[in-house]
C-alpha cells in the first residue's frame, strides 16, 4: 500500500478522467471529437519538444513530403491521440455491443482472412499504434473471435482498473505484460489466440529490422512463439473514418509458418515481415499513427559505435525477398542521429 500522498497523486488524475468522461456524455460524439482535437492542438503548442520529435519521425518515414505536409501529419497525429484517449477509450466499449456494432464497424480487407478466423485455430494477432488498436481487439472479440491481448499495465492503478473493466466487458481478455510468458504459452497450447501491440521499442538487445527505412528494435517473442507453435501471424489495423466513431478493419498481412520456416533465418524473417506489415498499416492513414512515440530510440551496436553496417547484417537484409541493394544501402546511409537534448 502506497503512502497517502502517493494514493492522492494517483486518485486525482483518475477523478479528473472520470469527470471528463461524465461530461463528454452530455454532448454528441462529433462534438467530443472536435473538443479532443482542440485539446490536442493546444498540447502541440505547449509541447514543442514532442512535436519536433513527431515531425522528425514523419520526415524520416516520408522524405518526399513537404515541410507543410510533415507538420500537418504530425499535428493530426497528436489530435488523433487525444481523440483516442479522451473519447474512443470511454465511448468505444459502451457503443460496441451486440446490437449497435454495425454502426461503428466496416470491413475492408479483413474479409480475406475470414476463413482463418472462422477456423478457431490458435493464431497471433499483431497491430501497432496506428488507427485504434483497442477498437480492433474489441471489435474482433465482439464478433466472436475471442482472444487475449497482451497489455502493459498503466502506472496509475485506478485508471488501469477502470479501463481494464471496460475492455473486458466486451469480451477482450487482457493479460498483464510483465511475467505473462507462461500465461501466453498456456493460452496458445489450449487453442487460444493472443494479440500484441508490436511496435514498441524493444531496447538495445531487441532484434533490429527495417521500419520505414531505418533499423528499429523489435521484440523477438512474437516470432519465437509463431515458430515454436507453427502459428500464423495476422497483422491488422482499424482506421477511423472521418470525424466519427466508425472504423474500417483491415488485414495488412497474414504470415504463414511455412513461409518463415523456408527463410534462411526464420526468426529474422518473421520479425522483419510483421514490421513491414505494420509499416504498410501506417501508410494507410499516416495521420493516425503515434509519431510522438520513440520507435527508433534504441540503436544496433554498430550504429552506437559509429561503425558502418556489418556485412553479416547486409546479407541478412538482402535475404528478405522485398529488399534489394538500393534499399539496404539506404538503411546503411541513414543511421538515426541522437535525439536533441531537451531545451
Amino acid at each position: 500500500m502506497g503512502s497517502a500522498a502517493t494514493l492522492l497523486q494517483q486518485w486525482m488524475p483518475y477523478a479528473a478522467l472520470r469527470a471528463t468522461a461524465s461530461t463528454l456524455h452530455l454532448f454528441g460524439t462529433r462534438q467530443n471529437l472536435q473538443t479532443a482535437a482542440a485539446i490536442g492542438t493546444l498540447f502541440a503548442r505547449m509541447g514543442p519538444t514532442r512535436m519536433r520529435r513527431a515531425e522528425r519521425h514523419v520526415r524520416w518515414a516520408f522524405p518526399d513530403k513537404s515541410d507543410a505536409e510533415v507538420r500537418a501529419i504530425a499535428l493530426a497525429s497528436v489530435q488523433h491521440m487525444f481523440q483516442l484517449f479522451l473519447v474512443d477509450s470511454v465511448a468505444g466499449p459502451q457503443l460496441l455491443n451486440e446490437h449497435g456494432w454495425g454502426r461503428h464497424v466496416e470491413f475492408g480487407s479483413l474479409g480475406n482472412t475470414m476463413e482463418l478466423l472462422l477456423q478457431e485455430r490458435p493464431a497471433i494477432f499483431v497491430t501497432g499504434h496506428s488507427g485504434n488498436w483497442e477498437f480492433l481487439g474489441l471489435s474482433l472479440s465482439l464478433l466472436g473471435f475471442r482472444m487475449r491481448a497482451l497489455a502493459r499495465p498503466l502506472d496509475n492503478p485506478f485508471i488501469d482498473a477502470w479501463l481494464l473493466g471496460m475492455r473486458q466487458r466486451r469480451g477482450l481478455e487482457v493479460l498483464v505484460k510483465w511475467g505473462a510468458t507462461t500465461e501466453v504459452q498456456r493460452v496458445i497450447e489450449s487453442g487460444g489466440r493472443v494479440g500484441f501491440i508490436a511496435d514498441q521499442n524493444a531496447g538495445d538487445d531487441g532484434m533490429f529490422v527495417p521500419f520505414f527505412g531505418r533499423m528499429a528494435s523489435s521484440y523477438k517473442s512474437i516470432g519465437l512463439l509463431a515458430l515454436r507453435y507453427r502459428l500464423p501471424i495476422l497483422v491488422g489495423t482499424a482506421i477511423r473514418q472521418g470525424q466519427s466513431l466508425r472504423y474500417r478493419l483491415e488485414t495488412v498481412d497474414c504470415i504463414q509458418p511455412e513461409e518463415c520456416e523456408a527463410a534462411p533465418d526464420p526468426l529474422f524473417y518473421a520479425t522483419a515481415r510483421f514490421n513491414r506489415a505494420m509499416e504498410a498499416a501506417v501508410r494507410l492513414a499516416p495521420e493516425q499513427y503515434l509519431w510522438v512515440h520513440r520507435r527508433w530510440k534504441s540503436r544496433p551496436s554498430w550504429e552506437r559505435e559509429g561503425k558502418p553496417m556489418p556485412d553479416r547484417v547486409r546479407r541478412k537484409l538482402l535475404e528478405l525477398p522485398w529488399m534489394d541493394e538500393a534499399s539496404v544501402q539506404a538503411i546503411a546511409d541513414n543511421p538515426v542521429p541522437a535525439e536533441p537534448a531537451k531545451r
